[in-house]
């Protein structure tokens, strides 16, 4: 599934930190934590939590987000749709990554099993 360069470019400068709040407050109305939360990012990403408080403190863009993460060798298996589009179609990078991590949080947020969110077994 191809994006529109729009959607692309808006991907690219929103910042982690304006997100971040959305995401926490996401999954705990449905009863989850802000430590699972953390997790889901930790998978995703390689980040610890003091590299993602270094993050949200520098307001970084997600592309500069996604520039310093090791993505998860296991990310390509995150499959399913999310606001809209099926994420193992994405063809943009970027947009693609971006899509991983909404659609982690939004399976934590769904009540799914850690170790499927994260792809264990």
């Amino acid at each position: 599934m191809t994006t529109t360069a729009e959607h692309d470019e808006r991907m690219a400068k929103m910042t982690f930190a304006t997100v971040y709040p959305h995401y926490v407050s996401k999954v705990e109305k449905k009863g989850r934590t802000k430590a699972e939360l953390h997790q889901v990012i930790y998978w995703l990403t390689g980040f610890d939590e003091k590299k993602v408080e270094e993050l949200i403190q520098r307001k970084v863009t997600f592309e500069t987000f996604f520039e310093e993460a090791r993505l998860n060798p296991n990310a390509e298996l995150i499959k399913g749709l999310i606001c809209g589009y099926r994420v193992e179609e994405i063809t943009t990078p970027l947009t693609k990554k971006v899509r991983y991590l909404d659609k982690l949080v939004d399976e934590l947020a769904k009540g799914k099993k850690m170790e499927e969110i994260l792809r264990e077994g």
